[in-house]
């Protein structure tokens, strides 16, 4: 084999990655490619650490179940090369997530059956209507307003990718490697 997807998988196992890596490493030719995303440990995760912890011990304490682990650059590093592969790029991704977490808490319509106006929300009485696809809020607008909502859309995504705010900011983390 050539190539192994693992997208969102490793980290939901209690024991963790070790135990799929080793599959992929079994199944791949040498010089195969792996390409894995997993949770990533930015650095607004780093800085709630002890909320987290609190959160987490919490949820077990209640009889919550392990969900899931978030691994920093380092750590998938060291994971790929114990498995046999050599990385080639550790990438953060999605470092808008948080964002549209927050705005879908501020900006989600209420229940339908609560609302006056048949679940109206905010945005949806400004003059830029909003949109809640479960990506998150949307802004979008008529004439004028459209262009400029686009170049605001545009300019958040380009700061957003800037490499400082990757790695504070993104979701996961993906991960190109080759085996050895």
């Amino acid at each position: 084999m050539t190539a192994y997807l693992s997208l969102g998988v490793v980290e939901h196992d209690p024991d963790g990655p070790d135990r799929i890596l080793r599959e992929a490493e079994r199944v791949l030719a040498a010089g195969g490619r792996l390409i894995l995303s997993v949770p990533y440990l930015n650095g607004v995760r780093r800085m709630f650490r002890p909320y987290l912890a609190r959160r987490q011990a919490r949820l077990r304490r209640d009889g919550g179940q392990f969900y899931q682990y978030a691994f920093t650059r380092r750590e998938v590093r060291a994971f790929l090369d114990a498995g046999g592969f050599e990385v080639l790029s550790l990438t953060p991704y999605d470092p808008a997530r948080l964002l549209r977490k927050a705005l879908r808490r501020f900006f989600r319509p209420p229940h339908p059956a609560l609302s006056p106006r048949g679940g109206e929300g905010f945005l949806n009485s400004s003059p830029l209507r909003g949109e809640d696809k479960g990506e998150g809020v949307r802004v979008r607008g008529k004439g004028k307003d459209e262009g400029e909502a686009g170049t605001l859309t545009r300019a958040v995504r380009r700061l957003l990718y800037t490499p400082l705010l990757l790695r504070f900011l993104g979701h996961m983390i993906l991960a190109v490697a080759v085996k050895r």
